[in-house]
C-alpha cells in the first residue's frame, strides 16, 4: 500500500516563491530530487544551506561531532514565543545543564512507573471514541491530540485532561500549532533580538496564554513540593533534581520553558504519529487484524511487561514514524568551515537533516514509499534502522522521551484497534503538511465500528 505524500515543487523557483512555499508547508516546498540525492545545496542572498541525506554525514553531524553543529537559531526564532529557552532550543553549557536536570527523570524505572497513567489515558480515550463508533467518517486527529495530551498531563502533573487548566492548555495549544509555521520571516532574515519577528497576533496571544497556564501548574507544584504533598511524578522529579555540578535546580520560570517543550514534544508528536498509524491500518486490513489480535490479548489492565508482546503493533508504529516522522526536518549550523562530499561548507551554513527525506531515500530503502511493517525484520530494514532512521534525532541530542513515545504510541494503537474496526474514508485522502509537526491539511477522516 502506497500512502499519500505531498507533491514536490519544480526544481527551480524564485526565492520569493520558495519563501512562500516554505512558510506554508516545508514538505511540498522541496524538489523531488531530494528523495534520491545524497546532499543538496541551496543558496539565497541571506544564507546557504545543505540538506544531508548521506548516512555517513548524518552520523558525523549528530553523533561524531555534535559540538561543531549546534542547533540553529533560525528554527528557534519561530518557536521562542512558546518555548522560551527550553532544552529544545539551547546549546552549549546551558543545554548541558538542562539535560543534567532532566535526564534522571526518564532513567531507570521511570517508564515502568508512568505506564499505569498511559493505560488510564488509553481507557479514557476509548470511552471518548465510543461516541464516534457509528460508522460515520470523522476527523481522528483531534481525538489523537486529546489522547496524547491526556497522557502528558497524567504522567507530568498527575492530572487528567479534563482538569480545568489542562483543558485550557490543550485548546490553546491547538490554536497555536495551526497559526505558527515552523519558519517565520526571521528565519530567512536573521538579526539581533531587538529586531521585530513579525509573529501573527494570534500566535503571540496563544503562546502567552499557554505559558501563563503552565506557570500556574508549576507554581502550584512548587508549593506542594515545599509542603511535602507533591505526587512522585515527572514534574516533581524534574523540579526537585539538583545539578550534580552546581547543586542548583530549575527556577519556576525555567520550568515553564521545559514544561512547554515537554508538552510540544510529548503531545504534538505522539498525536501526529498515532493519527497516521491509524490511517495506515485503516488502509491495510490485514495488518489491522494483527494489531487488534495483539491488543485483545492485553486484557483490561495490561502491565508494563505486556509491552514486549506487542511486536507487530510496535513495527506498525515504527513504520508510521518512518513514513510520517512528526518532526520532518532538523536544522544545525556549522560553527566552522568544513567539507561535505568535496563541497566547501562555510562557517554559519545551515545543515538540514531531514527525517522525511532520509526515511524515504530510494538509494537506501527497499520500496521506500510503501507501508510495510514487515520490513523491520528484513536485512534491508535492520540496516536502515541503524543508519537511516532518526524519528527522534540521534546522538547527544536524541529525544529524552523517545522510549516514552514508543511505549505510548504502541499501547494506544493496540488498545484502539482491539476495541474498534477502523476504516478510511475513500472520498478524502489526507494530504501531509508540516505545521509544527506533520499533520493532514484537512484532517484524517476515518470510520469506527465496535468489534
Amino acid at each position: 500500500m502506497i500512502p499519500p505524500k505531498p507533491p514536490a515543487r519544480p526544481d527551480r523557483v524564485s526565492l520569493w516563491r520558495y519563501m512562500r512555499l516554505f512558510r506554508a508547508d516545508i514538505l511540498s516546498a522541496q524538489p523531488e530530487r531530494l528523495y534520491r540525492a545524497w546532499m543538496a545545496e541551496f543558496k539565497t542572498p541571506f544564507f546557504r544551506s545543505f540538506l544531508v541525506n548521506d548516512p555517513k554525514l548524518v552520523a558525523h553531524v549528530l553523533k561524531e561531532r555534535p559540538e561543531d553543529y549546534p542547533k540553529s537559531d533560525r528554527i528557534g526564532e519561530g518557536l521562542r514565543p512558546l518555548l522560551g529557552d527550553s532544552v529544545f532550543l539551547t546549546n552549549g553549557t546551558v543545554w548541558e545543564r538542562q539535560r543534567r536536570l532532566i535526564d534522571p527523570a526518564f532513567e531507570g524505572g521511570r517508564l515502568r512507573d508512568t505506564f499505569p497513567a498511559m493505560v488510564a489515558a488509553g481507557h479514557a480515550a476509548l470511552e471518548r471514541l465510543d461516541a464516534f463508533a457509528d460508522g460515520r467518517p470523522f476527523d481522528i486527529e483531534p481525538e489523537t491530540s486529546h489522547a496524547a495530551a491526556d497522557v502528558i498531563f497524567r504522567t507530568l502533573f498527575s492530572i487528567p485532561i479534563d482538569h480545568e487548566i489542562a483543558t485550557e492548555v490543550f485548546h490553546e495549544f491547538r490554536a497555536y500549532q495551526r497559526s505558527q509555521p515552523i519558519l517565520n520571516l526571521a528565519a530567512f532574515l536573521p538579526g539581533p533580538r531587538w529586531m521585530p519577528r513579525f509573529f501573527r497576533q494570534e500566535t503571540r496571544a496563544s503562546a502567552t496564554r499557554i505559558r501563563r497556564l503552565i506557570e500556574r501548574l508549576t507554581a502550584d507544584r512548587a508549593e506542594a513540593i515545599a509542603a511535602g504533598t507533591a505526587p512522585d511524578d515527572l514534574a516533581t522529579k524534574i523540579m526537585t533534581a539538583n545539578d550534580p555540578e552546581t547543586g542548583d535546580s530549575f527556577t519556576t520560570a525555567e520550568m515553564v520553558d521545559q514544561v512547554a517543550i515537554f508538552f510540544l514534544a510529548g503531545h504534538e508528536t505522539s498525536a501526529s504519529a498515532l493519527g497516521w498509524a491509524l490511517y495506515l491500518l485503516a488502509r491495510s486490513p490485514d495488518w489491522q487484524a494483527k494489531v487488534a489480535e495483539e491488543g485483545r490479548a492485553l486484557g483490561r489492565d495490561p502491565s508494563f511487561s505486556d509491552l514486549s508482546k506487542l511486536k507487530v503493533t510496535r513495527d506498525v508504529f515504527r513504520e508510521a514514524l518512518r513514513l510520517y516522522p512528526p518532526v520532518p526536518m532538523m536544522v544545525r549550523e556549522a560553527s566552522r568551515a568544513t567539507t561535505f562530499r568535496e563541497r566547501t561548507v562555510p562557517r554559519g551554513a545551515q545543515i538540514v537533516l531531514s527525517p522525511w527525506h532520509l526515511h524515504r531515500q530510494n538509494r537506501l530503502w527497499d520500496n521506500p514509499d510503501a507501508f510495510d511493517p514487515s520490513r523491520w525484520e528484513t536485512p534491508n530494514g535492520k540496516e536502515c534502522q541503524k543508519k537511516a532512521y532518526i524519528p527522534f534525532s540521534a546522538g547527544r541530542r536524541v529525544c529524552t522521551g523517545a522510549g516514552f513515545a514508543m511505549a505510548e504510541g504502541t499501547l494506544l494503537l493496540a488498545m484502539i484497534c482491539a476495541r474498534f474496526s477502523v476504516t478510511a474514508d475513500a472520498t478524502r485522502d489526507p494530504v501531509p503538511v508540516a505545521y509544527l509537526t506533520v499533520r493532514a491539511r484537512d484532517g484524517i477522516w476515518l470510520s469506527l465500528t465496535p468489534r
